[in-house]
């Protein structure tokens, strides 16, 4: 069955060798806001090395298609999730897959089931605090504003860690009614859950522009908002340059996650750009990815944040697909502290990484989509 657990040992994929160096009512609780920026930059993550035997080969038959969500649970597991469809020979590997720290496989499961929608293009994957595993669709498939239709990835299900089904939000080819509706998801990027309040967050990034919170039990409702916690609004914008005023609206939200001090961080990737916010919607600050791109020009595009497994968290690790990059920023400054990796296919290159996690130790795992189809992980 296509969403029954396994718990293979087998072998994971071997790498190519060589050396490196992803508006309803608030929540009751009171949220901190950003604390007072300082004076000083925090020590950037250098060093970070590529593990080229890390994850151990797949089992036989078993290809990866486009990695299009990375994810790390409490034990360490780090759970991938990719598209089968988008490689040729990959149709009998499951779209989930769990390594183990040591790179075996933990778990394998995915495909359409008794009692929810399985869709067409997977994107994103979360772990929640009790370890159930969160998976989105959606990606950019063609849309119909005047028809307001999507395809077959409108949606977020909820399973627990072997597989069984739990929750679905949103609904299988059916038409959003924009950023305003309180029902129907466009095509979701990421889904991140607050355990103390027990609710989803959802950037609904594709064809909507919001972020949109549900109870992570029930499904029901809470509240959305846009870029600076305004209303959103699916009018035509602009091409996004630099050099103009900064867009009202979100272009692309791409990620969403929550950091311990109740803060929520949001790529919003069209716009080159980090926004951060209450739980409630209110806008805190923001941040315009400024990397080194060389010959004096700066730049880089936000697809994923991750913190720093240090009590403050005290740096976000974001991954720049476009860029073929990951950018370690101050969190409390929002300022790039360092950089590395570059366009390739060798251990420790990038092939347009499209989501990252860290486990407990400060190991960094990338996932690639598109041509690069693989995770790699990064030791501190």
């Amino acid at each position: 069955m296509p969403h029954a657990s396994s718990d293979r040992t087998f072998g994971a994929l071997a790498l190519m060798l060589g050396v490196a160096c992803g508006c309803g009512a608030p929540p009751s609780q009171p949220v901190e806001e950003m604390p007072a920026r300082s004076s000083e930059v925090a020590q950037p993550a250098s060093g970070f090395t590529v593990d080229p035997f890390w994850p151990q080969p797949l089992p036989d038959g078993w290809l990866l298609g486009n990695v299009v969500g990375v994810a790390t649970d409490s034990r360490d597991n780090v759970w991938i999730i990719h598209r089968p469809n988008s490689q040729s020979g990959a149709a009998d590997t499951p779209s989930v897959i769990a390594f183990s720290p040591d790179g075996a496989i933990a778990q394998s499961w995915g495909g359409p089931g008794d009692g929810y929608d399985w869709g067409t293009q997977t994107h994103g994957i979360y772990v929640d605090h009790e370890d159930n595993v969160w998976v989105g669709f959606g990606g950019g498939l063609p849309y119909n504003p005047s028809a307001k239709t999507t395809t077959d990835n409108a949606l977020v299900l909820k399973f627990t860690p072997d597989g069984q089904f739990l929750l679905q939000i949103g609904d299988f080819g059916v038409g959003t009614e924009g950023s305003d509706s309180t029902m129907f998801l466009g095509q979701p990027t990421d889904v991140w859950v607050d355990g103390e309040a027990n609710e989803a967050y959802i950037t609904d990034g594709y064809t909507n522009r919001r972020v949109i919170v549900f109870d992570a039990t029930t499904g029901d409702y809470a509240r959305h908002w846009g870029g600076y916690g305004n209303a959103p609004d699916d009018g035509l914008m602009p091409r996004f340059s630099r050099d103009a005023e900064p867009p009202q609206q979100f272009s692309t939200p791409h990620c969403v996650t929550g950091a311990t001090d109740g803060l929520v961080y949001v790529c919003d990737r069209g716009n080159q750009r980090i926004q951060v916010f209450q739980k409630d919607g209110t806008f805190v600050d923001e941040a315009f990815i400024e990397a080194d791109l060389g010959d004096g020009a700066v730049g880089g595009t936000p697809w994923d944040i991750a913190f720093s497994p240090d009590p403050g968290q005290s740096q976000l690790f974001v991954v720049d697909g476009g860029g073929h990059a990951v950018h370690v920023l101050d969190r409390d400054l929002l300022q790039v502290t360092d950089s590395f990796g570059r366009r390739g296919r060798w251990a420790g290159q990038f092939e347009s990484p499209h989501n990252l996690a860290l486990d407990s130790h400060g190991n960094l795992f990338v996932g690639e989509t598109l041509d690069g189809r693989r995770v790699q992980k990064f030791v501190p």
